[in-house]
């Protein structure tokens, strides 16, 4: 891929020679909906993960911020690349390459052990803080109705049935670990059996149900018996049944207005579709 060096900005270039001097590109890694470059390279007889962000990515600096405060639970055993160099200036991170397959739409993503292995990493990271917010329920409130003030194609109607909803809603203090902010098959990877896990932008404090939600929305319903072995080995169901409708309805308003702005019609439609059935739940 000779031209995949030339996506990253003349700085960040500068600091992969110097970083990794000659420096191989073997594949490119990127989903293409943003402005991340994910390169997988080789140098020196090892290979590593270069994460590049473009003028307006503020993933870069997140994800920075993750290895350095919340991901040892899970490189101290192997499970999650080590940070090797980094630049939060530049919008640039090397880490070390995990090898594996990624678990998403393969035989791996309907074994009952796989999800077994993800609850019990997610305990260990969950595990690390809990501080008690007293305003996150309202600034979540705040969030979704900003996605709906932007350009989506959720109806009108069904937007204005949301937001008075919405209004409705109580606000009371919340518990909240470290999550990783998007825990389901696209971001685990698996070889010899083993689960590790990788892309940790969206790690921040929220309340544990998070990273119960993708799961819910998607793995559980297509693969029987996953649900149980997650929540096996994670030691209990973090989901109040309250408190998880309001977040299934903030991440499905989110997700279908997100995936408009980027272009995946197929996650849209998945948003869509989680919304129609929340609705459904409620029907007042």
């Amino acid at each position: 891929m000779p031209d995949a060096f030339q996506r990253l900005s003349h700085r960040q270039r500068s600091l992969v020679a110097e970083w990794l001097p000659g420096a191989v590109v073997e594949a490119d890694l990127g989903w293409g909906l943003v402005e991340t470059t994910v390169l997988a390279v080789s140098a020196r007889g090892e290979r590593f993960v270069v994460k590049a962000g473009g003028p307006s990515d503020r993933s870069v600096a997140r994800e920075i911020d993750a290895h350095r405060n919340w991901l040892g639970p899970w490189t101290a055993i192997g499970r999650a690349p080590a940070l090797v160099h980094h630049d939060a200036g530049a919008k640039l991170l090397v880490t070390e390459y995990l090898p594996g397959t990624l678990v998403l739409d393969t035989p791996h993503a309907a074994q009952p052990g796989i999800y077994r292995q993800a609850g019990e990493l997610l305990a260990a990271f969950h595990a690390q803080t809990a501080v008690v917010d007293d305003r996150h329920e309202q600034q979540e409130n705040e969030r979704v109705l900003a996605w709906l003030d932007r350009p989506h194609r959720i109806s009108p109607t069904t937007a204005h049935r949301i937001r008075a909803m919405i209004e409705r809603w109580p606000t009371p203090p919340a518990v909240l670990v470290p999550t990783h902010g998007d825990w389901h098959t696209r971001n685990w990877l698996v070889d010899g059996g083993t689960l590790s896990i990788i892309d940790f932008d969206r790690v921040a404090l929220r309340p544990a149900a998070t990273d119960v939600a993708r799961l819910a929305g998607n793995e559980f319903r297509r693969y029987p018996g996953t649900e149980g072995a997650f929540l096996a080995g994670y030691g209990r169901d973090p989901r109040e049944p309250e408190a998880w409708f309001r977040l299934r309805v903030r991440e499905a308003v989110s997700t279908a207005a997100w995936a408009y702005r980027v272009g995946d019609e197929a996650y849209e439609a998945h948003g869509h579709r989680m919304i129609a059935e929340l609705l459904a739940e409620h029907p007042a």
